[in-house]
């Protein structure tokens, strides 16, 4: 049987386990950004369209968003690059609350300011604004805009030659060490480690990207 996690229920009813299961066995790229698997040896979370050979059903795993499944002890796969998934977040379409949360941490909304902050401008109390995202999107604000935050400086680090502070606090990052230690947490690896080797990067990628970053 198919492990699929709790954080799934929040999906479409069209987005049962044996669809998703389907969906990552045939890379069907209709699906992607739309949900993560991860496998239980590894500990590693994929996107649906990734090359890797399949893992066995049996020891896979659901989520409705990278910040799930990093909650969960996951780490992103380096060949399909979480990161660069579609925009298409499962919490569309769910509580009203929960999706303008969403935007507000696109946005930066809890690069500087606090959890407390958000629930403010949401018009709710902090424990019920975590209530709400721990159920429809299966993390706290905090895990997203943390995911979301490596999320943009691992694309940074891959596609431009930006030097790693700039991108520690292009990416809302308060301090180089911050930005670090949210790579060693998450990636078991130093930002730098990452890096493509020099000369592979566009003259006009590195701009091209920060706008389509900045927009996200």
């Amino acid at each position: 049987m198919v492990m699929v996690s709790p954080d799934l229920q929040m999906l479409p009813p069209h987005l049962d386990r044996e669809t998703c299961d389907h969906a990552r066995i045939a890379r069907d790229k209709a699906f992607d950004g739309l949900f993560f698997s991860g496998v239980r040896s590894t500990r590693i979370y994929c996107r649906p369209v990734c090359p890797e050979r399949p893992a066995r059903s049996e020891n896979v795993t659901f989520y409705a968003t990278a910040a799930a499944a990093e909650r969960a002890g996951f780490r992103p796969c380096l060949r399909c690059r979480p990161e660069t998934a579609p925009g298409s977040p499962a919490w569309m379409g769910t509580a009203t609350t929960v999706a303008r949360g969403m935007r507000l941490i696109e946005q930066g909304a809890l690069d500087q300011g606090s959890v407390a902050n958000l629930a403010d401008m949401l018009g709710v109390g902090p424990r019920h604004l975590l209530r709400l995202f721990m159920r429809h999107a299966g993390a706290s604000p905090s895990e997203i805009a943390a995911t979301r935050r490596v999320q943009k400086a691992k694309r940074l680090i891959d596609e431009t030659d930006m030097p790693l502070t700039e991108i520690a606090f292009a990416s809302g990052f308060g301090s180089v060490r911050r930005f670090n230690d949210a790579f060693q947490a998450i990636y078991r690896r130093a930002p730098s480690s990452l890096r493509r080797p020099k000369g592979k990067i566009a003259p006009a990628q590195t701009s091209e990207l920060m706008r389509e970053v900045e927009q996200q």
